[in-house]
């Protein structure tokens, strides 16, 4: 975990698992990076959120892999849910609910998370059904901020078809997503240079 300026009640904290991912980004807001991964997203963002609980807003920046064709560029997130987490069964031992699908702030696009990497074709089609894209952050990053009762954005640059070929292609995109995530923070995050 890596602490870029200091979070205030008045200025949205921008956060990203690698530096790769925010090398183009103007720090005059508060970056936060995390780790990859959901237990570290989560520790890093929950120990964030304990020091300053009065943060004003969440965007969480960073790379997906496509699950369905189509998919590129910028997406801002509306659902996002687990992939490595069984749900059902969990219910049928418990009787509970446990790690059911939050919605954020977003335009039509459904992020699935899980610590696994994607990168075949075969997991791809299965997770194709739930979700158009895949990460390894951002569902952690919701729950925590929705514990903590901020609201949160969850914008993702489509650096690979999470496919075979999905590692080197991320290691040649993103630079490419990182310049276009820094870009669209600049035009869309108040306090960082955006007016929406």
């Amino acid at each position: 975990m890596q602490l870029l300026g200091k979070p205030t009640q008045d200025r949205p904290l921008l956060v990203l698992a690698v530096a790769e991912e925010a090398q183009f980004l103007d720090t005059s807001l508060p970056v936060l990076l995390t780790g990859v991964g959901k237990v570290n997203a989560a520790n890093a963002l929950a120990g964030i959120l304990g020091r300053w609980p009065n943060l004003a807003r969440i965007v969480n920046l960073g790379t997906a892999g496509a699950l369905q064709p189509g998919m590129s560029g910028i997406r801002v997130v509306d659902t996002v849910i687990q992939h490595d987490f069984d749900t059902d069964l969990l219910r049928k031992l418990t009787g509970s609910t446990f790690g059911e699908p939050i919605a954020v702030a977003g335009r039509g696009t459904t992020l699935a998370s899980g610590d696994s990497f994607i990168a075949d074709g075969a997991a791809r089609m299965r997770l194709a059904d739930q979700a158009q894209l895949v990460d390894m952050e951002g569902y952690a990053l919701a729950v925590a901020a929705s514990t903590a009762g901020v609201p949160i954005d969850i914008v993702k640059y489509v650096s690979d078809d999470a496919d075979e070929h999905a590692l080197k292609s991320w290691r040649e995109s993103v630079a490419i997503a990182a310049r276009s995530l820094a870009d669209w923070a600049a035009h869309n995050v108040i306090g960082y240079g955006g007016t929406a």
